[in-house]
């Protein structure tokens, strides 16, 4: 398979995963690092050829892999002491959703209506719905399950 056909058969989502990650990792790591070094154009080509890789495993068909690179990816992106904890829109980006999709939440087993909204594309009053006509599993500590809500994922995918 040529690199055009790759192009040619990757759908809008991969599409939009490559461009998220590309401008993610760009941003928090190239582009200090070319303040500091200036890392130059081999990173960049490099990184691109590499989101693809990244999107295509995040996306693909093994569970494990996807699991282990997304993990990989938030830990490398967004270090700290503290649980990874992002805002409610960035479970909304093209990579919040495969994280959450293939890891889950890191630090939590269910989330607030407004993240679940987030991941799934729809509202508040949206997950609400689902909840109510049981495709989501209302959390007894509040809002829905993360494993309702992947199966939800899994089941759109």
């Amino acid at each position: 398979m040529t690199w055009r056909d790759v192009v040619e058969t990757r759908t809008q989502t991969h599409t939009d995963l490559v461009e998220d990650l590309t401008r993610i990792v760009a941003a928090r790591l190239l582009d200090p690092l070319d303040i500091l070094f200036g890392a130059g154009e081999e990173l960049r080509e490099r990184l691109g050829q590499q989101a693809e890789e990244w999107a295509r495993t995040l996306l693909g068909e093994d569970d494990g892999a996807a699991a282990y690179t997304a993990i990989r990816l938030v830990s490398a992106l967004y270090p700290g002491d503290a649980a990874f904890d992002p805002p409610v829109a960035w479970w909304g980006t093209p990579f919040g959703r495969a994280v959450f999709r293939r890891a889950g939440h890191p630090a939590a087993s269910a989330v607030p209506f407004s993240v679940a909204a987030a991941v799934l594309g729809i509202t508040r009053q949206g997950v609400h719905d689902l909840t109510v006509r049981g495709k989501l599993q209302r959390d007894p500590g509040g809002g829905v399950t993360v494993d309702s809500v992947r199966a939800r994922l899994a089941t759109r995918a």
